[in-house]
């Protein structure tokens, strides 16, 4: 007969208290609701250090931070943190609402803790996460909670629209003014560094100059750095300074996500005058906008057809078409200065992608006068005429060292090239120095 022996479960040691935290959040961060934060962190702490069988560990408490997402409630993140080095066995709140309003981040928070066997209890709920029904029930209420989330959320943007209709908002600080009780008070110190942007860019200043010669005058934005570009357009871009607003520039697209974008006709926009003391006058907002729309202009032509050899110079590696960049940030052509084009293959991939050269437009003017200056009757060391290029070239072939001109003639021209442009600008340069020094010994004479 067989001999069977009995073998106990061996019953594991549990510890005599389980560490208990709660979590408790407010949306809003107003004197009421304190007092509502401040009443839930007392009321949690007196039931877990009442109860014999707990050990209390602490409260966390998120104030005025929305439980649609977890990226910005530090005090949750801290929650979780701690659970995982196993600090916490449970863990108390309100409600499913004030854990986390967003369905998926709360079954994949508690998913998460239900893997390391710490509960999760939902007060109002009566819900414990590890119970067997406790993911159902979750989901369920879960999506009445991001359902009661988007409604409020509505709400909300209905009340803010409905301000903005009559015209009213809430007070939000600006570079340039102080809220004052109920009204817009202008910092004196402030308008003047914006009456100088203002100035400085109908003047014809270029955005960084603006903001160097603002940072040599010691002024500075109010985080005690010097004003970027973007920070200078957005000025310029102020409506508030002129003494009025447009309302609902922006909206919230997402009660999830909170991201916002710009309105470009989807809501109605309102513009309220007298909303604050006026900073610039119209005139000079007029010379902005001038001189704004003359940079567009400027830019457009210069971008559209920067010279004559616009789109006709391709790569003889690559095939891909050569592009021009000006040396100059106002884009306007100098003798010596004019810019340079270079294969966009190379530009976009780099000096490794192609071996072909950066063409300067002055040795590329000065290779055409000998070559393609005789086909239209002109003189080999003459003056350049773009006409040359439009009548009689239908595209160019750069190599390393030679040009291919392909002309509409269905002739090739193949002439060797080398770069002189800096060269040249500096015998230019001297012959201007040398011819300016005998000038004024001609008048001293």
């Amino acid at each position: 007969m067989p001999k069977i022996t009995k073998i106990d479960r061996s019953i594991t040691s549990l510890p005599t208290k389980r560490r208990v935290a709660a979590y408790a959040r407010v949306s809003v961060d107003s004197d009421k609701l304190m007092h509502s934060l401040a009443a839930q962190i007392s009321h949690y702490s007196t039931i877990i250090q009442a109860n014999p069988s707990w050990e209390y560990a602490g409260v966390y408490a998120d104030a005025g931070i929305s439980g649609t997402g977890m990226e910005h409630r530090s005090e949750f993140r801290r929650l979780i943190a701690d659970c995982e080095k196993g600090k916490i066995d449970i863990v108390l709140t309100k409600s499913i609402s004030r854990f986390a309003r967003n369905t998926v981040d709360l079954l994949k928070t508690v998913r998460h803790l239900r893997e390391r066997n710490i509960s999760v209890r939902f007060e109002r709920e009566n819900l414990d996460s590890l119970s067997p029904d406790g993911e159902l029930m979750l989901s369920i209420l879960a999506s009445y909670a991001q359902e009661e989330s988007y409604s409020i959320s509505e709400n909300v943007k209905w009340g803010i629209r409905k301000r903005f209709s009559q015209g009213r908002f809430l007070a939000y600080t600006i570079y340039g003014y102080r809220w004052a009780e109920d009204h817009f008070e202008i910092i004196e110190e402030e308008a003047e560094a914006i009456r100088f942007m203002y100035r400085a860019f109908a003047d014809g200043m270029m955005l960084t100059e603006i903001s160097d010669a603002l940072a040599k005058q010691g002024v500075f934005n109010r985080k005690g750095l010097p004003f970027g570009k973007t920070s200078i357009m957005r000025f310029l871009d102020q409506e508030k300074y002129r003494g009025f607003s447009i309302l609902q520039r922006t909206f919230v697209d997402d009660h999830i996500t909170h991201r916002k974008q710009m309105n470009r006709g989807q809501l109605p926009r309102f513009e309220v005058q007298g909303t604050h003391p006026v900073i610039i006058d119209e005139q000079l907002h007029q010379k902005v906008e001038a001189e704004r729309e003359r940079r567009r202009q400027a830019g457009a032509v210069r971008w559209r057809r920067a010279t004559c050899f616009t789109g006709k110079i391709i790569c003889a590696y690559c095939g891909c078409t050569f592009t021009f960049t000006p040396y100059s940030r106002t884009g306007e052509l100098t003798a010596f200065q004019q810019g340079h084009y270079q294969c966009s293959h190379k530009r976009k991939q780099g000096a490794k992608a192609c071996p072909s050269k950066s063409l300067p437009v002055y040795t590329l003017r000065q290779i055409c006068c000998s070559v393609i200056g005789p086909l239209a009757g002109a003189s080999s060391d003459g003056p350049f005429e773009e006409a040359w290029i439009d009548n009689h070239v239908d595209h160019i072939v750069a190599f390393a060292d030679t040009l291919e001109f392909h002309l509409k003639t269905s002739e090739v021209l193949t002439t060797p090239w080398k770069n002189t442009a800096k060269r040249d600008a500096w015998a230019y340069r001297r012959a201007l120095a040398q011819q300016h020094e005998n000038s004024n010994g001609e008048v001293q004479s």
